[in-house]
């Protein structure tokens, strides 16, 4: 990953972390936190600049979620339930997302990113659902600069040791997942609690 990642750098420069979060964001199967946090050792050694870098990055996700708002609104459900189990867009991660969607959608674009499997589909579910653009831009918008910036800055902080991130990742994600998940639904019913009528 490391040597692939560093040849797309070198030969592409900020253009290449472009590329490679707009595909990753739309479904290519692409580590894309152990790819940002590449980014970030890459800051550590200087090869890159931090600021450059996160734009480039912010740009990319944006970018991406952009798209596939677009591929939504385009093309709707059918295309995701016929292309999607090939590139792990399962039915059951469709009617999961769909139904947290409909419960907490702007906590859902801005956190989904740190969610595997989320990401790539709450845009898709945005646009299906008819979900404002405006609205959508902001909180996806919101989304892509947090996550960028948590994993970029991650791999300056860790720098040599960057790579456990990916270990880390692999061994915990469900936990992950689980706990974000929770974190969700815990602000959701704050959030619904303090704008219920006393």
């Amino acid at each position: 990953m490391a040597h692939h990642v560093q040849s797309l750098i070198e030969h592409y420069g900020y253009f290449g972390i472009i590329l490679i979060l707009v595909g990753g964001i739309v479904g290519l199967p692409l580590p894309d936190e152990i790819f940002l946090t590449y980014v970030g050792y890459s800051v550590y050694r200087e090869t890159l600049s931090h600021i450059p870098a996160l734009i480039s990055a912010v740009v990319g996700a944006a970018g991406g979620i952009t798209l596939s708002y677009y591929i939504g609104y385009r093309f709707g459900l059918p295309l995701l339930r016929k292309y999607g189990p090939k590139i792990h867009i399962t039915e059951q991660k469709i009617d999961v997302t769909k139904k947290l969607f409909a419960k907490i959608g702007p906590i859902l674009l801005v956190v989904g990113y740190f969610i595997p499997g989320v990401r790539h589909l709450t845009a898709y579910i945005a646009a299906i659902n008819n979900y404002p653009f405006k609205k959508f831009a902001f909180f996806a918008y919101t989304g892509a600069i947090i996550w960028t910036f948590t994993f970029i800055t991650l791999g300056e902080v860790l720098g040599e040791e960057w790579r456990y991130v990916g270990l880390y990742l692999s061994r915990y994600s469900m936990y992950l997942i689980a706990l974000f998940i929770i974190i969700i639904l815990i602000v959701y019913f704050i959030f619904k609690k303090r704008k219920s009528p006393k």
